[in-house]
């Protein structure tokens, strides 16, 4: 594997909110996408996002924490700037396998995880596996085990001819997100960078698989997969966390809030009720400060 320098430019409504340095890593034939912010010497934090967004979603945070921190932020195969195969398996575990290469090639240790989304299934799937690579965990409005409870407008997204029509070929779920995700109105330039990558049919494959990919049976693909990772995390139970929730998401609500404290007893919780799924966008100014406190007093 190898990596290179990302100089695809971007139009000019993102260039300055998203203003980071952009590398790709060649896995097999594809490129896997990543922002590399900071000095190489100072403590990595990594970043992953879901369904359907990309790095761009964290761009506030990432130029919070670039100045004390190394800030990895990549796009899970087939979304953000990485490349959409048409044909690729598109499961958990692949994603998995790819954050695994992307920190073994970086080299990274000690490494602090910020998740959200599908990111927490990916991130804590990555770190049961191999826990001593982690110091300590962000947690935003995600899960990291199964569910037996599907909202009823992703399940829709699931029907099949249905949701690839909804899905890919009107847009139903990125640009529904850009209204359902919030508590309150996105600015211009956060709307039309979240749904910048996914413009066409074909750019909009992995949104529609990870909407497929959520297992809800024992006869799924990556049922297997996320019951591990649920197995697992005791493994994690000692390290900090820190836990920042919108309680106005109607998808990770607040029951799923409810199992991270079960979960992690020794978490430390906050919540924000004027805040939807898209925490980093409805409540920036009051998580950053916050996350930014925890990662001076957990320090080492």
């Amino acid at each position: 594997m190898y990596d290179f320098s990302d100089d695809r430019p971007l139009p000019p409504v993102l260039r300055q909110s998203y203003n980071f340095r952009r590398r790709c890593l060649m896995i097999g034939k594809f490129r896997y996408h990543f922002v590399d912010e900071g000095n190489p010497q100072n403590t990595p934090i990594l970043m992953l996002h879901g369904n359907p967004t990309w790095s761009f979603y964290f761009r506030r945070l990432i130029a919070a924490l670039r100045e004390t921190h190394r800030v990895i932020a990549p796009d899970h195969m087939g979304c953000g700037l990485s490349d959409k195969p048409k044909v690729y398996p598109y499961r958990l575990s692949n994603h998995m396998e790819n954050v695994e290469k992307l920190i073994d090639h970086l080299g990274l240790k000690h490494v602090t995880l910020i998740c959200h989304d599908w990111g927490g299934a990916i991130g804590m799937g990555v770190g049961t596996r191999q826990p001593d690579l982690f110091n300590r965990f962000v947690i935003l409005n995600t899960a990291a085990w199964r569910s037996i409870r599907m909202p009823k407008r992703i399940a829709a997204c699931r029907i099949p001819f249905f949701g690839a029509l909804a899905v890919r070929g009107f847009n139903g779920f990125a640009l529904a997100a850009t209204r359902m995700a919030v508590a309150k109105p996105l600015e211009k330039v956060a709307k039309t960078g979240l749904l910048y990558p996914y413009n066409n049919w074909k750019n909009r494959m992995a949104i529609l698989r990870f909407v497929q990919d959520i297992p809800m049976h024992p006869s799924h693909p990556s049922y297997g997969c996320l019951k591990e990772t649920e197995r697992l995390l005791y493994r994690l139970r000692d390290k900090p966390m820190k836990i920042c929730w919108g309680m106005k998401d109607w998808c990770f609500d607040a029951v799923f809030l409810e199992q991270w404290r079960q979960r992690f007893p020794g978490a430390d919780i906050s919540k924000y009720p004027n805040a939807g799924h898209y925490i980093l966008e409805d409540a920036h100014a009051g998580v950053i400060p916050n996350i930014k406190a925890f990662l001076a007093a957990t320090e080492t």
